[in-house]
């Protein structure tokens, strides 16, 4: 019996250090300008596996990211950056994921990350409501999750 236990106590061990062996890391830079577009995420839609990591690199300053009130999966923390640092967030629950930058909000910084293909929140991240730019981006975006 004692063998048994080791053996599933090793088989589980092994899985987790697997699992973040496979697992990847996306970067997403913060942004006052791309092209001719102002205040902006380097990539607004990201579709992730459950225990991929993003990195929101702080490549021009006066940024941040900040989960949307609602507009995450159920269960999911609050989560808000600091200005002007790089910053990373590792997925472990899946569902769709929507965020800003604090003060760029208004002018369309926004940007949404879907995890492990699960669109199971989606009518929650249809409710949310944007203000200024956002409120016309929001949908072209949503449309592309």
């Amino acid at each position: 019996m004692k063998l048994t236990v080791k053996i599933l106590f090793y088989v589980l061990l092994s899985s987790l250090f697997t699992m973040k062996a496979f697992s990847e890391t996306l970067e997403i830079e913060m942004l006052n300008k791309s092209g001719n577009e102002m205040m902006v995420y380097s990539q607004k839609v990201a579709k992730i596996n459950v225990g991929d990591t993003i990195i929101w690199k702080s490549t021009t300053k006066g940024h941040n990211v900040e989960f949307i009130k609602n507009g995450t999966p159920d269960g999911v923390e609050k989560f808000k950056s600091k200005m002007n640092v790089d910053v990373e967030y590792t997925f472990t629950v899946p569902g769709i994921y929507a965020y800003q930058c604090t003060p760029h909000k208004a002018m369309g910084m926004i940007g949404f990350v879907v995890v492990g293909g699960d669109k199971s929140n989606l009518d929650k991240i249809n409710s949310l409501r944007f203000v200024g730019k956002s409120k016309k981006i929001a949908p072209e975006l949503i449309g592309q999750l």
